[in-house]
């Protein structure tokens, strides 16, 4: 596959095997996704939640798409090392970015080592490294904090104490891309922690939860910018997005296949008409991780870094 500045997806994927996944303190207070059980067995949930990666990546790969493995460091111990878009993306170009994350434990998610690797497998022109933000507590998480649309250079992405207006903006002007910024909340009022929960985008399509957007003018210029750049709407609601209905990623295989990556749980929150509006432009891909959604508050889109990088 020879990538183009203005492609959508990517046939290849980064994915990081977990050592010691499990729940993780220092981000509950700003997820409301995430799920503790006192009772549970910590070595039993890093067990489920590894088989539960490598059933997802044997698919993945079944369905010919190429995903880069990288097993996790033991120590330090990284509980959320399962979902590396939060620390790094790339761009066509060459370019890779990593970012500041809220949680100091997940902040040992960024390891030199892969860096080097992808350096290693891939063309990589640029680096740039905006983690060191995180010391004076400014945060952007990464494609979880933001939405890009690489046709037509915009970035979406709602604030929250994961993603601050003022880094997004220095990150849009490196980068080039035009930032459309809102606010949403879930139905107790708490900011949506991520972008990514609420919205994802494919190359014709996007699924999003409008009603989380509590401010019209911002939820109108949403719809006029999905309009004007024709894309069909699918909107969830607030309880279908609770299930990770919007935690979406479309990629493409080896043979130009588009497919929509989600969750099982969100596969079974889409109506019927729903799946057929996706259905027209990519085929919908399940992957049963209910473990890794109930502890790490995350789902399939957290789990994939998207790799627009050329093979040496």
């Amino acid at each position: 596959m020879i990538f183009t500045a203005n492609r959508q997806t990517t046939s290849r994927i980064l994915m990081v095997r977990p050592a010691s996944f499990g729940f993780n303190p220092e981000t509950a207070s700003s997820n409301a996704f995430q799920k503790d059980d006192q009772a549970a067995d910590k070595q039993e949930i890093s067990e489920k939640a590894i088989k539960e990666f490598d059933q997802m990546v044997e698919s993945l790969r079944d369905h010919h798409v190429d995903v880069t493995v990288i097993q996790d460091s033991k120590e330090p111990e990284k509980p959320d090392a399962v979902f590396p878009n939060n620390w790094i993306s790339t761009q066509t170009g060459g370019t890779i970015y990593t970012y500041p994350m809220e949680s100091p434990a997940r902040r040992l998610e960024y390891r030199p080592n892969i860096l080097d690797e992808l350096g290693e497998r891939f063309s990589v022109n640029a680096v740039f490294d905006f983690s060191d933000k995180a010391d004076d507590e400014i945060f952007l998480e990464g494609t979880g904090s933001m939405i890009l649309d690489r046709v037509n250079k915009i970035v979406y992405a709602c604030t929250s104490p994961r993603t601050h207006e003022k880094l997004l903006l220095q990150w849009a002007k490196v980068s080039g891309y035009k930032p459309i910024i809102f606010q949403a909340t879930d139905e107790k009022g708490q900011a949506i922690y991520h972008t990514n929960v609420l919205m994802g985008l494919g190359t014709n399509y996007v699924v999003i939860c409008l009603e989380a957007i509590k401010n019209p003018s911002q939820r109108r210029q949403l719809v006029e910018s999905f309009r004007n750049t024709e894309m069909d709407i699918v909107e969830i609601s607030l309880d279908q997005m609770m299930g990770f209905a919007g935690n979406v990623l479309e990629v493409e295989n080896k043979f130009g296949d588009l497919y929509l990556l989600l969750s099982q749980s969100a596969f079974e929150e889409l109506r019927d008409d729903q799946k057929k509006i996706i259905e027209r432009y990519a085929k919908l891909l399940p992957f049963n991780i209910p473990t890794i959604e109930k502890y790490g508050g995350g789902s399939v889109r957290c789990m994939v870094a998207e790799l627009f990088l050329e093979p040496r």
